[in-house]
């Protein structure tokens, strides 16, 4: 009996220390492939859109043809009829424009950013809605400044010289830098520089100046004195390029690139009207930006009296003033043409209106379309589907962080880390084969291989354990 209990020990003891070693020596499994049903880095709902690039397929379908969310007026898609009916694109140079989804007032609407990059007219009226003007300007642009929504625009992102309208980014960069009442005293060399032409509002070298009576004189005389003179408070002439470009691509203003701050023609220097739309955006967010581009005259030091050059805040030569016009800036150069940003209010509603060189109808058709664009924006109101935002787009996902590999050695393995963690237990290092992926087979059956061994002596020396001498069966017995 004592024979049969000691063999079965043994036998028992032996199969499980070659069981213990073949699960510590076998690889472990590879992980599962991630599942877009239940990964939460791949469904969350909350993820930002990469935004589409210009001209790159993927986007919401092209100008012209139905986006992948349906076309107008199909069930379950963006342009079923709503309350104010289904919406009707127009593109006055390649058809139908695709791109926008919802009525403009969906919290959260998907829209294609790539589509106003598409050149022509792009506007997507509801029936019932007006259709947008027709314009001369080889650039313009229609928003509502709360929102950011875009809603009309035709070769938005066409690059052209901005002439004084970029003073509007001027003073996004220098007004919160600079105290609005010290004083600075202009020296002769700092207005050396002055293009040929330039519209100035009067300083001369060697006087003092309030910075508040100098952004009066960027704002209503359209003074490039005025910005040499700021621009030499804020850290000189380059760095106040420097400033401005950077500025500009943290609004995600990316068509424009600054050489001369007060918007004088340069070389490579140009904006675009989704650019200048922009930055009238953030600067009605702004209380000094919109109190110097909204007044209409002021006291000049030295001069006396000062207008401003927007005709269609001041009235100034005929033009009749735009009711709830809030100003912005409008500019021109030989390069430029006539360019305008106007932004006006009416019935709690702002909207931001820019024109870039018109081609006909003189020296006041800036102004007169500017008002169309204005006229039209309010008279649409919320029957007027956005076909783009002036907001900049989302940063993209970063990527997820790779699991770093488990490293190999003392503890790495379950056994090991269940070795080490019992009381008065010795440190085992378990040595564990490389997984190359070529597929080697031989690792499994050395093991088997061993344990049938080890099982075989064990049984042997059981036995010949057993064969006692006669006297000692004797005494058992």
């Amino acid at each position: 009996m004592i024979n049969r209990s000691v063999t079965r020990s043994a036998l028992s003891g032996t199969v499980a220390l070659a069981a213990t070693g073949l699960l510590v020596l076998l690889p472990p499994s590879p992980p599962a492939a991630a599942d877009s049903r239940s990964d939460p880095a791949v469904r969350a709902p909350g993820l930002p859109r990469v935004p589409v690039v210009a001209g790159s397929p993927g986007g919401h379908g092209s100008a012209g043809s139905p986006g992948p969310h349906g076309s107008p007026g199909s069930p379950g898609s963006s342009g079923s009829p709503g309350s104010h009916g289904a919406p009707r694109s127009v593109s006055a140079a390649h058809g139908p424009a695709a791109g926008a989804h919802g009525p403009a007032s969906a919290p959260g609407a998907d829209i294609d950013r790539a589509l106003l990059y598409r050149p022509g007219t792009h506007a997507r009226p509801r029936a019932g809605a007006p259709a947008p003007p027709e314009l001369s300007a080889l650039s313009w642009l229609v928003a509502d400044a709360r929102t950011g929504e875009v809603l009309a625009a035709r070769d938005a992102h066409l690059k052209l010289p901005p002439a004084s309208t970029l003073k509007t980014l001027f003073a996004l960069t220098a007004l919160p830098r600079l105290a609005e009442h010290s004083r600075h005293t202009v020296k002769e060399e700092e207005l050396d520089d002055i293009g040929p032409g330039s519209s100035t509002v009067g300083i001369v070298g060697g006087e003092s100046y309030e910075v508040a009576d100098l952004w009066r004189g960027v704002f209503l005389s359209s003074g490039n004195d005025a910005v040499r003179a700021l621009s030499a408070m804020n850290g000189g002439w380059d760095s106040t390029v420097a400033q401005m470009r950077k500025k500009a691509k943290q609004l995600g203003a990316l068509d424009t690139h600054v050489v001369s701050p007060d918007g004088y023609d340069a070389p490579g220097q140009v904006s675009s009207a989704y650019d200048l739309s922009v930055f009238a955006r953030a600067g009605l967010a702004s209380p000094e930006f919109v109190r110097y581009s909204s007044t209409v005259d002021a006291e000049f030091p030295g001069e006396g009296g000062i207008v401003n050059t927007n005709r269609l805040l001041s009235g100034e030569d005929g033009v009749e003033p735009y009711p709830g016009l809030i100003g912005v800036k409008n500019g021109f150069t030989s390069d430029a043409g006539y360019t305008l940003i106007a932004a006006a209010k009416r019935g709690g509603r702002t909207l931001v209106a820019t024109v870039m060189n018109p081609q006909w109808g003189g020296v006041h058709a800036v102004y007169e379309e500017a008002r169309e664009l204005l006229d039209w924006g309010f008279a649409a109101g919320k029957r007027a589907v956005p076909v783009g935002t002036l907001k900049p787009p989302p940063p993209p996902v970063p990527p997820m962080p790779p699991t770093p590999p488990t490293p190999a050695g003392p503890g790495s393995s379950p056994m090991a880390k269940v070795a080490g963690a019992a009381p008065g237990a010795r440190s085992v290092t378990v040595a564990r084969a490389e997984d190359d992926g070529s597929g080697s087979g031989y690792l499994v059956p050395a093991v088997f291989v061993s344990s049938a061994c080890l099982a075989a002596v064990g049984l042997f020396v059981v036995r010949r354990s057993g064969r006692r001498r006669p006297e000692e069966e004797e005494i058992i017995r």
